[in-house]
């Protein structure tokens, strides 16, 4: 008698690495997506993934119908409604997970610690811990702010090739928010170059007079994300600065380790 075999659907076939190929597919579309902007064209998308159309149009169909992702009357597909839930869970869950390490700054630098993401054109608090000290400075976590005029902003621009940078300060300007701040492109992609020689960055007065603020990149974070300290300036001098920046490097790849172990 003829045995018979039941055959696997691709979309349930398991990956070389254990799991779900399907899956590990999807995501690295809608990744795909998110590099480019957040809105391509399946030729695009089988171009760079070296996917067949007939594939990426099938997970696609599914990603629209589950509404992560939308198809644009122009026939292109952008990253749907749907993630934006899962990116401020995620979000929310990244400073829970950063909040040791900024409590770690605060007793070894005696200022507040930040961390921030860059989403989209603008930066993001995500996490703080305050300062001891009775003046002291205090962010509201979710707060969104331009990233020219903030050191993590700087941090995190200076890991950007210099044309997307010019990119993004045509979109959003340049506006002035203290007789300090960097408002010609020319000078800000020589701030960020300064960042790259010196290794981190440096709000001198120019998102709030009297405030200075260093900060770093963490290195190779999930998503580009930066830490900081920020205090009077009378108290975050040159001097103070010599100090506190190999707390904030070492503080850095230690959150980066952590993030890494834990899968985030």
């Amino acid at each position: 008698m003829p045995t018979s075999s039941a055959s696997t659907p691709e979309s349930a076939k398991a990956s070389g690495g254990g799991g779900v190929q399907s899956l590990e597919r999807a995501f690295d579309l809608l990744e795909r997506m998110a590099d480019a902007g957040g809105e391509v064209g399946l030729s695009e998308l089988s171009a760079t993934s070296g996917l067949p159309l007939p594939t990426i149009h099938r997970l696609m169909r599914t990603l629209v119908a589950c509404g992560y992702v939308r198809q644009q009357p122009n026939r292109r597909y952008a990253l749907g409604p749907r993630l934006i839930r899962l990116g401020e869970s995620a979000s929310r869950l990244l400073g829970t997970w950063a909040r040791p390490y900024l409590a770690r700054l605060v007793e070894e630098t005696g200022e507040t610690a930040n961390m921030a993401l860059l989403d989209g054109d603008e930066i993001v608090y995500v996490a703080q811990v305050p300062s001891k000290h009775s003046m002291r400075m205090f962010t509201e976590v979710g707060r969104r702010v331009l990233p020219h005029s903030t050191g993590v902003g700087k941090a995190l621009l200076s890991a950007v090739p210099d044309g997307e940078v010019r990119a993004l300060l045509g979109r959003t300007g340049m506006p002035a928010a203290t007789d300090r701040t960097i408002t010609t492109p020319e000078g800000f992609l020589e701030a960020l170059a300064e960042v790259r020689r010196q290794g981190y960055a440096v709000d001198d007065n120019e998102q709030e007079i009297g405030v200075r603020c260093l900060a770093v990149c963490v290195p190779d974070s999930p998503t580009a994300a930066a830490i900081s300290i920020s205090g009077p300036a009378g108290r975050v001098t040159e001097d103070a600065t010599d100090k506190i920046v190999p707390v904030l490097q070492q503080v850095a790849i230690e959150l980066s380790r952590s993030l890494a172990s834990s899968g985030a």
